[in-house]
């Protein structure tokens, strides 16, 4: 029997009795549809505007950027200034997406609303951020309107909340710690892993595709070797799901997630071809970025995406193409426009190319293959591994945070 179930038989072995969050819970602020009886009391903070919390960040800070959202960081208090506050406090968006934070000390807070323990030894803060980390869909069900959402605090503060003993409440929080911990130290240890792999394959793609030393190398334009196509503009034939995928510079930078659809195919593509994103992306990570057409779907080009296709494969092999341009992106020029920064097609078909014998060119795809096909099943093995503890934490979560209601 574990120290949690024993606790529980001794000291709450017919359930617990359940309260109201307004009963147990001081808020920062007095709620417009909350009857007046259930604020008798509220702790004010002062708080930034989302846009202005990370400007104080500072690395060396202790003080607690308590943010909206899922970014948090840290400042100096000497950089608070009036904005500092302290205490321990369980925290929601007033607007956006729910979430919930829970910290202890001092901070500077954006628009959230701040709850905490009206008495620690009824209501542990940090069982109180469990409880209300267990019931986020709850929580995220009376956040309404139709632009930005934010939530019904009368409906949150009735939410009914058990309270076992104080004993019970620390052993449960001390499990939850420990299991986030180990979470964390897990997810830290596979994303180090998934990086070594990369800077690995990094490393040998390189060796594989340094030509310039090789006396068998002979080198031509990029428009000696392959035909190039513009993509042309799709917003007149935009269907809500159409037949093609509609392929732009967002679609390739957020790794094929779909934006728009046509059922007008302007621009065809063939398996063969290989994307060139032709304009900056704010991020500026996209600009020159390779990317092979996916036979498995059905695809036509928008405008500012490069299509090449090889015009002799007796001469290079499309594949070790794409293999090169995309370890040698900084080979391809570009202009510095006033709102973006675009590739110009001329310049793309100028690059030097080199040609080896085809033979060899397929021994170094088929090996760039392998490291490929190596660092894709990390790439998707570790996330599906992080979402599988972080699912086996959210059931013992709920499973600890569930209580049998005591009966008068």
């Amino acid at each position: 029997m574990s120290k949690l179930d024993e606790l529980i038989n001794e000291l709450c072995p017919e359930g617990v009795e359940y309260k109201a969050l307004w009963e147990v819970t001081i808020w920062d602020k007095k709620f417009n549809a909350v009857e007046r009886s259930k604020q008798k009391k509220v702790y004010t903070y002062p708080y930034m505007l989302a846009n202005d919390l990370f400007k104080l960040e500072r690395k060396e800070g202790d003080v607690f950027l308590l943010s909206t959202g899922e970014r948090t960081g840290w400042t100096t208090e000497e950089l608070a200034g009036n904005y500092l506050c302290e205490g321990e406090v369980v925290a929601i968006p007033w607007g956006g997406t729910p979430n919930v934070k829970y910290h202890k000390g001092k901070f500077v807070t954006a628009d959230n609303r701040i709850a905490t323990s009206i008495d620690t030894e009824l209501l542990s803060n940090k069982f109180l951020y469990y409880w209300m980390q267990s019931n986020i869909d709850t929580i995220a069900s009376y956040y309404r309107g139709s632009g930005i959402k934010h939530p019904s605090m009368k409906d949150i503060l009735d939410m009914q909340i058990p309270l076992p003993p104080l004993a019970v409440q620390q052993e449960i929080v001390r499990i939850l710690d420990n299991f986030t911990e180990l979470t964390a130290e897990l997810t830290a240890e596979l994303t180090a892993e998934l990086t070594a792999r990369r800077k690995q394959y990094e490393y040998y793609r390189d060796l594989l595709l340094t030509m310039e030393d090789k006396p068998e190398t002979k080198w031509m334009k990029l428009g000696e070797i392959a035909d190039f196509r513009n993509g042309k503009g799709h917003e007149k034939a935009i269907a809500e799901d159409g037949k093609f995928i509609v392929v732009n510079s967002k679609f390739i930078s957020t790794n094929g997630q779909v934006v728009k659809f046509t059922n007008q195919q302007i621009s065809p593509l063939y398996i063969e071809d290989i994307l060139i994103v032709m304009s900056d992306l704010p991020n500026g990570k996209a600009l020159a970025k390779c990317f092979l057409v996916d036979e498995n779907n059905r695809y036509t080009l928008n405008q500012r995406i490069g299509a090449l296709r090889v015009k002799n494969k007796n001469i290079i092999d499309t594949k070790f193409l794409y293999y090169f341009l995309n370890r040698n992106r900084q080979l391809l020029k570009y202009d510095n426009g006033v709102d973006q920064t675009n590739l110009k097609k001329n310049e793309i078909l100028s690059v030097n190319i080199p040609i080896i014998p085809l033979k060899e060119q397929k021994r170094i795809v088929a090996i760039l293959d392998r490291f490929d096909a190596l660092c894709n099943d990390l790439t998707s093995g570790i996330p599906a591994e992080i979402e599988a503890r972080q699912k086996q934490y959210e059931y013992y979560r709920d499973k600890l945070l569930s209580f049998k209601e005591v009966t008068a």
